[in-house]
């Protein structure tokens, strides 16, 4: 695979995932002059410590190129949400959320979690089976947690305006 069949790689599960750049960019640390140059082509080096963060954020297995397959994103991030509740969340729970945009009161701290604390790769894998599950696309779950990190008052530097 050459550096432009990897660039392209990337801009593609970007868009299957329903992210637009500027959302990368937040996700992966990077500038969006970064993010652009490279998926144009035109950026001569982003480091392998960069396109690491990247392949991980956007569930790529460098090796192949393909997405991973990480299996039952929506268990473990419901999991993780949970951890420091007498209640756990429930990976329906979870999706439910995910797909209509409505958190039930009893679900405001657990879903406040997991948009602060789970791993921004967890967090799009739970996003990509959530869609797959609920049949709607990723950008409609994209925009709901993009407004719960805007109600929530999140800190977490990725969901800033």
């Amino acid at each position: 695979m050459n550096l432009c069949e990897i660039c392209a790689l990337v801009q593609s599960r970007r868009e299957q995932l329903g992210l637009t750049q500027l959302q990368l960019t937040r996700l992966a640390g990077l500038s969006r002059e970064t993010v652009s140059q490279f998926e144009e082509g035109t950026l001569k080096e982003l480091g392998v410590n960069k396109l690491l963060i990247l392949f991980d954020l956007l569930g790529l297995d460098l090796v192949s190129g393909q997405p991973k397959q990480l299996r039952h994103a929506l268990h473990m991030a419901s999991q993780s949400a949970s951890v420091s509740y007498k209640t756990v969340m429930q990976p329906k729970e979870l999706q439910t959320a995910l797909v209509s945009g409505v958190v039930p009161v009893s679900l405001i701290a657990h879903i406040a979690t997991f948009l602060d604390e789970a791993p921004l790769a967890l967090l799009v894998a739970a996003v990509q089976e959530a869609a797959q599950r609920g049949r709607v696309s990723m950008n409609l779950i994209w925009r709901h947690l993009e407004q719960w990190a805007i109600e929530f008052q999140s800190p977490r530097v990725v969901w800033a305006k």
